[in-house]
């Protein structure tokens, strides 16, 4: 074969390639689509990924369901979407952990700049200081005190390394100044019911999973982490104004297709995701839960500065907390 030659058939073969990408998208979707969360159901991720599969499915044609795959802070479903077939039909839905676990683990399964397309930011949701409904404490700097006074006394639960109630515990030990005993479950809806039954005293997690807990007072709540109030939960004071200037974790989620997920496919989704979220009903659900909605930055680029951003700023932090990898 002669140098035309081979220039010939590598050329129609392009062709044929981007023929075959052309009418793969055009047909897309053709059948459901699975949204995968690296989480337990009944979690606050979880809830994130429900309330935007039913308003993606109103405007894509088929049904999004969701595929709960939890374990190892998220690594587990997260690393199973990287090595998904790139066809646009297995989705990650995950929050900040994405930026974490390659901090948290040797081996995460994943790289968080190289191993998926991002499609978009969905929304942001801060966090919530509870304790359990007859802890001492009235408020925060009460809790501060006690904390500090009983701190090896003190149990703090999450949702297991590298999960968003695990990362805000990192940050409210630093900010207290101690180092409470925590204690790792396999996902927030168990961490939530021990809660509960008084069985651990602390928890730390997103308004997506606590706001009904706070509004029937079955948790005792301190303060949120967001640099402004909360409007679904007025009366909580923020931790910033509380006198821990700065203090502020925003558990941000994203959606993510595995690379290699072809352009025309990537962009359908991010024309979907950017519809779902200016959904009402999206917009109405996610606002109930204290979550706000990232409509401006449901975009490939904007999730891809932000993980740009997170991955080396958590890594600081937690070589500053002295958090070992697992």
């Amino acid at each position: 074969m002669n140098r035309l030659t081979r220039n010939l058939a590598a050329t129609l073969g392009t062709v044929a390639l981007l023929a075959a990408t052309g009418a793969h998208a055009a047909d897309y979707p053709d059948h459901t689509i699975n949204f995968v969360v690296p989480f337990a159901a009944g979690g606050p991720t979880d809830t994130v990924a429900r309330n935007l599969a039913q308003a993606m499915t109103k405007n894509l044609g088929q049904g999004v369901i969701v595929e709960n795959k939890g374990g190892a802070g998220g690594t587990i479903g997260t690393s199973f979407v990287a090595r998904a077939p790139a066809d646009g039909y297995t989705l990650l839905l995950m929050h900040v952990g994405f930026s974490t676990a390659p901090s948290l683990y040797k081996k995460p399964g994943y790289d968080p700049y190289t191993s998926f397309e991002p499609v978009g930011l969905v929304v942001d949701v801060p966090m919530t200081v509870l304790a359990r409904s007859d802890f001492p404490p009235k408020n925060i700097k009460e809790l501060a005190a006690y904390v500090k006074e009983n701190a090896s006394k003190i149990t703090l639960a999450n949702a297991g390394i590298g999960a968003a109630s695990h990362l805000c515990g990192v940050m409210l030990n630093e900010a207290f100044g101690v180092n409470l005993l925590t204690v790792p479950y396999k996902g927030t809806a168990p961490a939530m019911n021990d809660l509960l039954s008084k069985q651990v005293d602390m928890l730390c997690d997103q308004t997506t999973n606590t706001t009904q807990q706070i509004r029937a007072k079955t948790v005792k709540a301190y303060a949120v982490t967001s640099m402004a109030r909360v409007p679904t939960l007025p009366d909580l004071p923020t931790m910033d104004e509380s006198g821990f200037k700065g203090f502020q974790v925003g558990i941000w989620h994203g959606l993510w297709a595995p690379k290699g997920t072809p352009k025309p496919v990537i962009d359908k989704l991010v024309k979907s995701l950017q519809a779902a979220l200016a959904d009402p009903k999206f917009q109405s659900s996610m606002r109930q839960l204290g979550a706000n909605v990232l409509t401006s930055e449901a975009n490939p680029e904007a999730l891809q500065a932000k993980v740009k951003q997170q991955v080396p700023q958590w890594a600081e932090l937690f070589k500053k907390a002295g958090v070992k990898q697992q």
